[in-house]
């Protein structure tokens, strides 16, 4: 009987052995999957960090965006401003053209009427 009862202290050491190894695994995988979270944590807060970054890029290409088109109104207006000179020296040059047109025929006209007036002149001489 107490070698029974031996027998049964052993295998019930063997059990808490056992149950022991049981334990320290069960411990080592809860430190491993608590390092797990930890890195998952820790991906989160970097891919988070990434989308802020992303956020604030996004809003730096909008406003670059803003800007290169307000600089294409500029451009536009100050090429809409240089045609609306050059089509005004282009009537100065016109209304140029036109009195040397003017005084060119009245000098014509001029130089005309003395050549008739020399010319009866020369008759009546």
């Amino acid at each position: 009987m107490d070698s029974l009862i031996s027998i049964n202290g052993i295998v019930n050491s063997i059990y808490g052995i056992i149950n022991s190894i049981n334990g320290i695994v069960n411990a080592t995988n809860g430190i491993v999957n608590g390092k797990n979270g930890i890195v998952n944590a820790k991906n989160g807060i970097f891919n988070a960090a990434n989308g802020i970054i992303n956020s604030i890029n996004g809003i730096f290409n909008a406003i670059y965006g803003a800007v290169k088109a307000i600089h294409a109104i500029v451009e536009a207006i100050y090429g809409t401003v240089r045609a609306k000179n050059d089509i005004k020296n282009a009537i100065y040059g016109i209304v140029k053209a036109n009195h040397s047109i003017v005084n060119g025929l009245k000098n014509g006209m001029n130089g005309l009427n003395n050549v008739i007036v020399e010319a009866i002149y020369d008759i009546f001489k």
